[in-house]
């Protein structure tokens, strides 16, 4: 749906005085009747189409005919979008209209196949942070673009037309550098722990305070004139710097709700692109995108009992950042074998396997696989306990386990079974570590209040994982350290498929 919503807005930017130039409703006979242009219907049908694939999504068993009707959709936006860009502006000329478009899709095809080849699931959540920066770079772009060639349409609107364009830019802008910032985060190549400034509240307060004294000089002064581009251009210098301080000040943990809210935010930059350019569909799926995005932002922080806004203002995992506890402190872990876990398994008959983001990693899904089937073929019950923020992305690992073809019925939700891990006789965790903290009950830790997979009612855990290290958000695991735990260390990957070997 993102994507929707990027095309029509990069054909229409060809050229925005075309927009009013082809009506999208057309005269069917003399009586007076009238019937919607070929592309009002293809405009409507795409948009019942994103409407689908955002539905299918949603679950495990429709999720491969949402992408289908996603893509269906897309197809038909973008056959729309080209036959309305190549016959609207008969000034500019169809070839030259035409060339302009095929290197448009060409150059993004070609990105797109190369990023496809590239990027792992590991790296999905980056790529995904970066996508939603590019709408909104391609929204500032547009308003840039629509506010030195304004066409009929806009110069009716007049100051309503010019309230667009400086929201749009500013939305785009603080999508734009925020998400960048979080996929760098998400990446590694910028310190995940929050970064804050003394008073960064009222910075943020202030900078928009400015934008929208900025807003109102904007629509006054005169259009075009030297004044007005520099309140234009002044706002977009605050934009930029206001989207890189609210990511800033925002921890490892709570990045995956970041995600969501850019997502967010790069829907709405959309809509508002589309009200610049006269796009009835980018409106529609700009719109969709943002409610949509602001919608599972809000679950995200249910499940992690975060609001909107102490993830936005930030300083979460502040404290959190602490070396391993010396022996004694926090007690001594105990380490088993490959052996010992096989036997357990096997006098087992009822397994939840948990995973987290060291199973991406490791690549370890498909062995995961193989040893639930083998399992299940001796008669063990197994399921996967499943949190809503596992991984660094919702559904990150619903699309793992569905690609190695893990039944759906075998997944479950935290809230499925976390009642039921009194009952359970060994829980593995594999590559998981702050969705399965104790610490979370505790008043006090940076985490306190997070639900959890309460892991550690089972009568017995295998953590899988390389090291005694902390997890993403740099809060130490006391699970680690309870009598029933057990860590078996190395390579997630590596590590089930020795355990299948030792059970055949």
């Amino acid at each position: 749906m993102l994507c929707a919503a990027v095309f029509p807005l990069s054909v229409w930017s060809v050229s925005p005085a075309a927009a009013p130039a082809v009506s999208p409703v057309a005269s069917a006979d003399a009586v007076g009747l009238t019937l919607p242009s070929p592309v009002a219907l293809a405009y409507i049908a795409a948009a019942v189409l994103f409407i689908l694939a955002a539905a299918g999504l949603s679950r495990h068993e429709t999720a491969v005919a949402g992408n289908i009707a996603g893509a269906v959709g897309m197809g038909i936006a973008i056959a729309a979008a080209i036959g309305l860009a190549l016959t609207s502006d008969p000034g500019q000329g169809v070839v030259t209209t035409a060339i302009l478009i095929a290197l448009a899709l060409g150059i993004g095809a070609v990105i797109g196949m190369v990023l496809a080849g590239r990027v792992a699931m590991t790296g999905m959540p980056q790529l995904i942070a970066v996508l939603n920066g590019l709408v909104g770079l391609a929204a500032v772009l547009v308003g840039y673009s629509s506010y030195s060639s304004p066409d009929a349409m806009s110069e009716l609107l007049g100051g309503f037309h010019l309230g667009e364009v400086f929201l749009g830019v500013f939305v785009g802008a603080v999508t734009f550098t925020g998400s960048v910032l979080a996929a760098l985060k998400l990446a590694g190549r910028v310190p995940g722990r929050p970064i804050t400034l003394p008073g960064r509240n009222k910075l943020n307060l202030a900078a928009l305070l400015a934008s929208l004294v900025l807003m109102v000089a904007f629509i006054v002064l005169p259009a075009g004139s030297t004044a007005a581009w520099a309140c234009l251009a002044v706002m977009t210098v605050i934009g930029l710097a206001l989207g890189a301080h609210l990511v800033m000040a925002i921890g490892g943990g709570d990045m995956p709700v970041v995600v969501s809210i850019m997502n967010s935010y790069s829907g709405w930059a959309s809509a508002f692109t589309g009200f610049m350019v006269n796009n009835d569909l980018l409106i529609i799926t700009g719109a969709l995108v943002g409610s949509s995005g602001a919608y599972l932002s809000y679950l995200m922080c249910q499940a992690m009992n975060r609001s909107f806004v102490s993830v936005l203002l930030g300083g979460y995992g502040t404290e959190g950042a602490v070396a391993a506890p010396a022996e004694g402190e926090e007690g001594t872990f105990h380490q088993t074998d490959v052996g010992a876990v096989a036997r357990a398994l096997q006098d087992a008959k009822r397994v939840v396997i948990t995973p987290g983001y060291g199973m991406a990693v490791a690549h370890a899904q498909y062995p995961v696989a193989t040893l639930t089937e083998m399992l299940r073929g001796e008669g063990v019950d197994v399921t996967f306990g499943i949190h809503p923020v596992a991984g660094r992305l919702p559904g990150h690992m619903n699309v793992l386990l569905a690609e190695a073809k893990v039944p759906y019925d075998l997944v479950l939700e935290m809230e499925e079974v976390n009642d039921s891990f009194s009952d359970v006789d060994v829980v593995l965790v594999i590559g998981a570590n702050d969705t399965v903290n104790p610490a979370a009950e505790e008043p006090g830790s940076p985490i306190a209040g997070m639900p959890v997979l309460r892991v550690w009612d089972a009568a017995q855990v295998v953590v899988f994982k390389r090291s005694m290290a902390t997890g993403y958000a740099g809060v130490q695991n006391p699970l680690f350290f309870k009598d029933n735990t057990s860590m078996l260390f190395g390579d997630a990957k590596e590590t089930v498929e020795a355990v299948i070997r030792a059970m055949e």
